[in-house]
């Protein structure tokens, strides 16, 4: 399942602005939907990409993958399914505060997306500033 960079690029777009439209429309309130239809293209986005990252790491599974190749490899795809699932959880939780499912306070419904952000600051640091000693 390969895609190109054109085509990764049109279906961003393309759920991104599905998802706009609804937004707008439910803020303009022309549209009575749930707060979870909303974010439907959010969701079935992060799915496809779910299963692509699922799917490459499932192929180190395979017979003849050297696991000392891609060590690093691996840790970088753990770190993109942990963001994955916590950019997950942070939606879900937005969706529940706004459909008043839960009385959470709005600081914890937060704290997923601060984790992630938190986390993605350290990848950043530590790419920028990691010395390979070969």
């Amino acid at each position: 399942m390969r895609m190109s960079l054109a085509q990764r690029v049109l279906l961003t777009w393309l759920f991104t602005l599905l998802f706009l439209i609804m937004l707008v429309l439910k803020l303009d309130e022309k549209a009575p939907w749930n707060w979870f239809l909303i974010f439907i293209p959010v969701w079935i986005f992060d799915t496809i990409l779910l299963v692509m990252l699922i799917v490459k790491m499932a192929g180190r599974c395979k017979s003849g993958f050297d696991p000392r190749n891609g060590s690093q490899n691996i840790k970088k795809k753990a770190w993109y399914l942990v963001a994955m699932l916590l950019k997950l959880a942070f939606c879900l939780a937005l969706c529940a505060k706004l459909q008043r499912f839960t009385a959470m306070k709005l600081a914890y419904v937060f704290i997923p997306l601060w984790a992630l952000l938190l986390g993605g600051m350290a990848e950043l640091g530590y790419n920028i500033f990691y010395v390979r000693r070969d």
